[in-house]
């Protein structure tokens, strides 16, 4: 190619066009990116597209000319069953996730982020249907000792858990739930929680493989002395509960967007990568059923 010659951007090897749109959440794909022209809505409705669904968004669903709920449940049908993880923020229902539940039994991560609406037994009935589940993530959705009881003992394969709450009242519920079913842990967060030194004990002796320990905001644990020696021999690294709370949420909407740029900027705002993959020409919406998701709504 000669210098300052242009390439258009339909022409760009499946491949390549689907290593770009990947790092796209699903709202920027199925909204924007499916929309450019026929090569990219091919390699959209792609299955290997889905294995991953993001749905990211700033919580202001009143203002938004979709139904979020509709889009995920037609990003989960495009994955064929190869979902594997999967964040849901704000919009989270009991009935979408027994729909993701019984679409995707080869899940192991689920994200769910200020989902008010998902109940302690919409959870578990969804959870009960994913064995496979490694990593699970839930910042300020509700969730009791006991059903965090049944979710370690549905899921024996868990490494990851991350609870975010506000700053509770001294309860060990959730600690001794987790101390009793989840001994395979390695990563775990209880951000705000009411946990006390007995509770933490009790997870100490029992998930013997943890290897990060987050106790931010947990201001019932008195991590000092012995208890703090155990910590930090025990655990390779130790989030103290008056550690920085920066890299996290702990109230705004105002999330940053998880890949360090927004929506379709990739393709509209980079220079670089305007002046070598000319954008011209390629609004070809033939082929292009405007959010054909909407037609299982018909069916």
């Amino acid at each position: 190619m000669e210098v300052g010659e242009s390439r258009n951007w339909t022409e760009l090897p499946p491949e390549l066009t689907s290593l770009i749109l990947y790092r796209l959440g699903a709202i920027e794909i199925l909204e924007n990116a499916q929309k450019v022209c026929r090569s990219w809505r091919r390699v959209c409705k792609d299955p290997s597209m889905w294995r991953k669904i993001d749905m990211h968004n700033l919580g202001d669903l009143e203002d938004m000319d979709y139904n979020l709920e509709i889009m995920c449940r037609h990003a989960v049908d495009r994955s064929q069953g190869g979902l594997v993880e999967i964040d849901i923020w704000y919009f989270g229902t009991d009935g979408l996730l027994n729909y993701i539940a019984n679409r995707s039994s080869n899940l192991r991560s689920l994200r769910l982020t200020r989902c008010s609406q998902i109940t302690d037994n919409g959870l578990v009935e969804a959870v009960l249907k994913l064995p496979l589940l490694e990593d699970l993530e839930l910042s300020y959705c509700s969730l009791s000792g006991v059903s965090l009881k049944v979710l370690g003992q549905s899921c024996p394969n868990m490494k990851t858990l991350k609870l975010k709450r506000y700053p509770q009242k001294e309860n060990d519920d959730d600690a001794l739930a987790i101390a009793e079913t989840m001994p395979k842990l390695r990563h775990l967060q209880l951000f705000g929680n009411g946990l006390s030194d007995t509770g933490l004990n009790a997870i100490l002796d029992s998930c013997l493989n943890l290897e990060h320990l987050d106790l931010r905001r947990c201001f019932n644990v008195n991590l000092i002395g012995d208890l703090q020696k155990r910590c930090s021999e025990r655990v390779k690294v130790v989030r103290h509960p008056n550690d920085s709370t920066h890299d996290i949420d702990i109230g705004s909407s105002e999330d940053e967007y998880p890949y360090g740029f927004s929506d379709i900027d990739l393709m509209s705002d980079d220079t670089e990568f305007n002046d070598y993959y000319d954008l011209t020409g390629a609004s070809d919406y033939s082929d292009y059923d405007q959010f054909d998701y909407y037609d299982d709504m018909l069916i």
